[in-house]
């Protein structure tokens, strides 16, 4: 099963597909509103205005997994997101990463890109997963990872 072979519901309600985003970058990030790594999406959002036109999306899951750090709904995520930070990037809606209901997205992206020592587990907000223009799972990064520090890795696959 490949990573255009997924859908997730929008913040709006719709379901999108990513083969929707097929022949683009892709950083897909779960994403948290009150969490010490949320300012990422000022970064996020300034490396989304800095390379879309060449070819980069980025794809923000909100979740709720970690120190409940996600407990609005759709509507008060979306109006959070756009308020703070101008993100005008595609946003999901809530999901679980880890566990019995992650996100079928999710059980793919840790397969695919494990981290430290192998762990398949999210271990927080703002992990970040590189997906390039095939589809492939390149690299995931730690959520101490800022967006402005793996700028390179992304433009060196557009």
């Amino acid at each position: 099963m490949g990573i255009y072979e997924f859908s997730a519901t929008t913040l709006s309600g719709d379901e999108k597909s990513l083969a929707e985003f097929k022949g683009k970058v892709m950083l897909i990030v779960n994403t948290a509103s009150k969490c010490g790594f949320t300012p990422q999406f000022e970064g996020l959002e300034g490396l989304y205005d800095d390379l879309k036109d060449k070819g980069l999306e980025i794809l923000g899951f909100p979740c709720n997994q970690f120190g409940k750090q996600e407990p609005g709904g759709a509507e008060e995520i979306g109006a959070f997101c756009q308020k703070n930070y101008g993100v005008s990037f595609t946003m999901f809606d809530k999901i679980d990463v880890n566990g019995d209901n992650a996100h079928p997205l999710y059980n793919f992206l840790k397969k695919e890109a494990p981290g430290l020592l192998g762990s398949k587990g999210i271990k927080w907000n703002f992990t970040k997963f590189l997906v390039n223009k095939d589809g492939k799972v390149v690299k995931r990064y730690a959520p101490t990872d800022k967006p402005e520090s793996i700028k390179k890795d992304i433009e060196a696959l557009l």
